[in-house]
């Protein structure tokens, strides 16, 4: 019975150490991928911010303006004047085209809805009365769509 013992105890002992043996090279793969991925991040960190400098420098206000001062002809600016801003109000913006639909009359309701109300929209033309439900609530109060 003892050496029965003694023998599951040194298969044991060898199997943990073949799993120990095994999480440690994850372990390592691991660090080398963790290590990886940081030498990465750094890199993209600094090309971030190589590009938000070449970003700030493309775009400063001296180079655009003798940008636009150059080209000037070819792309048809104005000036620009203090009297060229306005209030959205005052801009006049095209009518929206209309559009036709044809709507059939509706049917009155003969029927008892509850607390179902009817209303009738106008956008331009005669719509049909829709049936609006009144909003519910759900159990903790908050409102249903």
């Amino acid at each position: 019975m003892r050496s029965l013992l003694y023998a599951l105890s040194i298969a044991a002992v060898v199997g943990l150490a073949f799993w120990a043996y095994g999480e440690g090279y994850e372990t390592r793969q691991t660090e080398r991928e963790v290590a990886r991925l940081e030498r990465e991040i750094g890199t993209r960190h600094q090309e971030l911010s190589m590009l938000r400098a070449e970003w700030a420098y493309l775009n400063r206000p001296d180079r655009l303006h003798e940008l636009a001062e150059m080209n000037f002809e070819s792309l048809g600016l104005i000036p620009l004047a203090p009297d060229h801003f306005a209030l959205a109000d005052q801009v006049g913006y095209p009518p929206p085209a209309a559009e036709i639909v044809a709507v059939e009359p509706a049917a009155p309701l003969d029927e008892a809805v509850g607390d179902i109300v009817i209303m009738t929209h106008r956008f331009g033309a005669d719509a049909e009365p829709r049936l609006i439900a009144p909003p519910t609530l759900a159990d903790d109060g908050e409102q249903l769509p």
